[in-house]
């Protein structure tokens, strides 16, 4: 898994408690008639094609429901679709929420350590056993649908309904959830809506009138500038070389086929 994952951990234990995802997903004002966008299922699997590329150096994103590493970033283990991490939270919740539906399942036992760890790195009442349990129930075709369901509740849709809010097309929404992904929810100002604030001090969103591009190109650069406010000297080609391409050659409606690089990989999509 790429380093961008550690990244994701870090944003999420830092925000997490500031907004839950319930309270981002509550409409901020009417949300304006739209064509599907993101959510259309092409479009929505060409957004975890983009996102896993980044998250994962790779366009197979279903192959990441069983991931599971300490990758040294403070956070405990990451594991998951999207980055679920024992000391940020999210993991605990997807795993509380399963164990409500599957009460026998392999992860259950771990339950009372997750929570004593959560928050910090450690490993605690994990180890040795977490990491085989994490893949083997990850082999359960409804432990891989709770781990959709946790995407889509804590980033996808929130993102989706924040850039339809905002008059946002496919492109937009897109820029919203991967920047949801890294950064996480919160008002903080490296997180996502500390960002969205930010550009929206600089530039109208088209729901308030404002040119749909000018509004992305203020995003991006407000996106830019708080990844490296939080990691000074990451890479940002998931902004420059991905996401601002797709702005720049006009692609508004993130229609294939596609090209960019992230993290010094091409990757393309016909």
């Amino acid at each position: 898994m790429k380093r961008a994952a550690a990244l994701v951990c870090a944003a999420v234990a830092s925000t997490v408690y500031l907004f839950t995802p319930a309270q981002l997903a509550q409409p901020t004002t009417d949300v304006r008639a739209s064509t599907p966008g993101l959510t259309a299922p092409t479009q929505k699997e060409l957004a975890q094609k983009i996102v896993a590329s980044a998250e994962n150096g790779t366009l197979n994103w279903r192959s990441a429901y069983g991931y599971v590493e300490d990758i040294g970033d403070g956070q405990g283990y990451t594991a998951g679709l999207i980055g679920f991490c024992t000391g940020t939270h999210d993991l605990l919740t997807l795993v509380e929420r399963y164990t409500r539906d599957h009460p026998g399942n392999a992860l259950a036992p771990y339950l009372p350590a997750l929570r004593r760890v959560d928050g910090t790195a450690s490993h605690a009442g994990l180890d040795p056993g977490f990491p085989a349990a994490w893949r083997a129930e990850s082999r359960a075709a409804a432990f891989r649908a709770a781990q959709d369901v946790e995407r889509d509740r804590v980033y996808f849709e929130p993102a989706v309904h924040r850039g339809r809010v905002d008059g946002l097309g496919a492109l937009g929404q897109f820029i919203y959830y991967d920047a949801l992904v890294f950064h996480g929810p919160g008002a903080g100002p490296t997180s996502f809506d500390g960002i969205r604030a930010s550009a929206m001090r600089q530039v109208r969103t088209p729901a308030q009138g404002g040119k749909e591009t000018d509004y992305l190109e203020a995003f991006l650069d407000a996106r830019r500038r708080a990844m490296l406010t939080r990691h000074p000297g990451t890479d940002t080609s998931r902004v420059d070389t991905t996401q601002r391409r797709f702005l720049r050659e006009g692609n508004l409606g993130l229609r294939p086929p596609l090209r960019w690089q992230v993290y010094g990989e091409t990757y393309l999509v016909p």
